[in-house]
């Protein structure tokens, strides 16, 4: 009996060392929500396990209001860094908090604080041996009044792109790709991909909600969508693991 037990801890210890962890840092965008089988809002890294077979286990870090700053200065980033080992992967996707420049506590220069954020996201996953894979903030729902689609995150999806061409990191632009999603919606039935309710409309509301930012479940589903097509184009032998393990 013994014996069978050890053998079980053992075959159980080795099955969950085979797995690999896709560790999802960043904002409100991505975060999961509380009580998600009555709340309308739903963050995209949310519902990405679905998007993989079960080699890939999602582990939603990605906290609501937190910036590059915010999320190394309490400590989020290091508890995942201890964690991180060979062969795991980390999604990276900051930028629209590090904007908010009436708060000390979150905000970052695009060009200095934002940029070598990312950069140590970046050498700490590979110093344990993970992959990272930056992305740029998804884009918000913002028409003008000629249903133009104006951008909201200035200069911090530049450096993203920069930095990920300087330090060669995986990347998807997926500023870029949820513009060209807002777009094909257009001004009016883009109000789907995010939380718009007439008060009473949605039980989780009692007044009108006009969000533009948060998304939708159906927003989230269409987002984590992009993602995994665009990962699945990526040409990067690092990333073979997790484009093998996608449904």
């Amino acid at each position: 009996m013994k014996k069978y037990i050890i053998l079980t801890l053992l075959i159980t210890t080795v099955s969950f060392a085979q797995k690999t962890a896709l560790y999802c840092i960043g904002d409100s965008t991505m975060a999961n929500k509380k009580d998600p089988d009555r709340n309308p809002e739903h963050g995209w890294a949310q519902v990405l396990q679905s998007f993989f077979k079960q080699d890939i286990i999602v582990i939603n870090k990605a906290v609501n209001g937190r910036s590059t700053k915010s999320f190394i200065n309490e400590k989020r980033w290091d508890s995942i860094s201890k964690k991180l080992k060979k062969g795991d992967y980390v999604l990276i996707e900051f930028g629209h908090n590090d904007a908010k420049i009436e708060d000390s506590t979150r905000y970052t220069n695009p060009h200095t604080a934002y940029r070598y954020n990312l950069i140590r996201f970046v050498k700490e996953s590979r110093e344990k041996g993970a992959i990272p894979i930056l992305l740029t903030s998804i884009a918000r729902r913002n028409f003008n009044d000629k249903g133009v689609l104006v951008p909201t995150h200035g200069d911090y999806p530049l450096e993203t792109r920069l930095v990920a061409q300087e330090y060669n990191v995986p990347f998807i632009d997926m500023e870029y790709w949820t513009e060209l999603l807002e777009q094909s919606y257009g001004p009016e039935k883009s109000k789907t991909l995010h939380l718009h309710f007439k008060a009473g409309e949605n039980a989780f509301y009692d007044k009108d909600k006009a969000d533009d930012t948060h998304l939708s479940q159906k927003g989230a589903v269409e987002i984590a969508q992009i993602f995994i097509a665009q990962l699945k184009l990526l040409n990067d032998s690092s990333l073979k693991r997790i484009k093998g393990n996608i449904k």
